[in-house]
């Protein structure tokens, strides 16, 4: 009887523990399940479909076979480019996730600190843990950083927002940034993007796919003065105006629905001639 193929998505990074994690004890609830499964099910997949660069080379190092592996990205609605300002006084500067101690908000908050150009920044996320091994209270100290850097008056922490408010926020942002340390794949980070907002953010999940350094974005190190810079450099509406058309047409050539359905037809076709 011929044998039916098995196509794998992760949906994730099959070793993103290590990204976050500290070795020895926190790992070594997820190295026991991967000797225990022998990482069997995605090693017997005929094929094996990751969402980034990022969740290719981490599936490379989990043993699984290059000629396997296939990029293919989540997809997303198209929608309009909003009408935004070009006139403000102040760069509206966003930041859209789960707050958790992986996403180092404090390095945005820290570059806020130094930026002599008048900004106001949106937090919109409730806290939550990447990991139950993970301590909690990462909202309190981002709170009380604020307090202690004197700009309070200069960020607003909204809570977590369902997906019609949220997008009102993207719409009224001039910038997305995501210093994170580590990211599958970061689906604030493309929802951003579809709504022509610039991104400044570490090399993560599909940030690296997404930005073109100077063209659609910056991808940065995790450090707030290289953050401030790149702030400052996008104040200009005339600069970042064109980096979000570009940003935007990429996500509609490379992110759209029908590209990733095509992309998805193509593998299981791919079967069928054999």
């Amino acid at each position: 009887m011929k044998k039916k193929p098995l196509v794998l998505n992760t949906h994730g990074s099959l070793l993103g523990y290590k990204k976050y994690l500290k070795a020895g004890t926190q790992q070594l609830p997820y190295r026991l399940y991967d000797a225990l499964t022998r990482k069997i099910s995605a090693k017997r997949a005929s094929a094996v479909v990751v969402s980034s660069k990022f969740e290719y080379e981490d599936a490379v190092e989990f043993g699984i076979d290059k000629n396997k592996l296939h990029i293919i990205p989540m997809g997303i609605d198209e929608c309009p480019l909003p009408k935004r300002q070009t006139n403000k006084e102040n760069l509206n500067i966003l930041f859209v996730g789960r707050l958790s101690r992986v996403r180092r908000v404090e390095l945005l908050l820290r570059a806020a600190k130094r930026l002599t150009i008048p900004y106001q920044i949106t937090i919109v996320g409730g806290e939550e843990k990447t990991s139950s091994l993970q301590e909690s209270g990462y909202f309190g100290e981002l709170k009380k950083l604020c307090a202690d850097l004197g700009i309070d008056d200069k960020v607003a922490f909204t809570g977590a927002k369902p997906p019609a408010e949220l997008r009102l926020y993207y719409e009224n942002a001039d910038v997305f940034v995501y210093p994170s340390q580590y990211e599958n794949f970061g689906q604030p980070i493309l929802e951003a993007a579809a709504t022509g907002l610039p991104i400044i953010a570490t090399p993560v999940g599909v940030a690296r796919d997404l930005v073109q350094e100077g063209e659609t974005g910056f991808i940065v190190p995790a450090d707030p003065d290289a953050i401030c810079d790149r702030l400052t450099r996008i104040f200009d509406p005339a600069i970042r105006r064109p980096m979000g058309l570009k940003i935007q047409e990429r996500v509609r050539r490379d992110f759209g629905w029908d590209n990733i359905i095509q992309r998805y037809l193509e593998i299981y076709r791919s079967f069928s001639a054999l």
